[in-house]
């Protein structure tokens, strides 16, 4: 099976991504800005962050990965903070083609390691992070401050 070229993202992918994004708010059921919105993060994308795209004629999946540091023994790394593949093209290689161009890129740059998070209750992706060599760190547990509690830790004086 061939895998699909994956290449960093440019501003003439942000409507293909736009429409990615879409996609993913809605298989995630989770609300989704206007499409002018989301044009204008991917815009406006905090330095260090960047998206790896793949597919040639059509974008069909994204990476969106930024930079860490500290890692161990003081190393850089890269998070993963998103993986998808459009619906018609799961199954096809393409999260995979995107994991190998993440880990290109990481090796590349001179990052040690590449860390990301899973939903627990998704057997099937679970399992094809475990087909690439990912290993989960049961040791360690996802935090997140968001919302009202965002705001709190932000005007604590404690």
């Amino acid at each position: 099976m061939e895998l699909p070229e994956v290449r960093l993202s440019k501003a003439s992918d942000h409507a293909a991504l736009a429409a990615l994004f879409e996609e993913m708010q809605a298989h995630y059921n989770v609300p989704c800005p206007s499409r002018e919105v989301i044009l204008e993060g991917l815009t406006a994308m905090p330095v260090g962050t960047e998206i790896l795209v793949a597919g040639e004629q059509a974008i069909k999946g994204f990476a969106a990965i930024a930079p860490v540091y500290p890692g161990p023994e003081l190393g850089s790394g890269l998070f993963l903070k998103e993986l998808f593949v459009s619906k018609r093209f799961r199954g096809s290689g393409v999260g995979k083609s995107l994991m190998q161009g993440v880990a290109k890129l990481a090796l590349e740059r001179g990052h040690g390691r590449v860390d990301w998070t899973a939903d627990r209750d998704n057997l099937r992706l679970r399992a094809f992070y475990d087909g690439l060599g990912g290993a989960s760190k049961p040791e360690k547990l996802f935090y997140r401050l968001d919302g009202t509690a965002l705001l709190a830790a932000a005007k604590s004086d404690s």
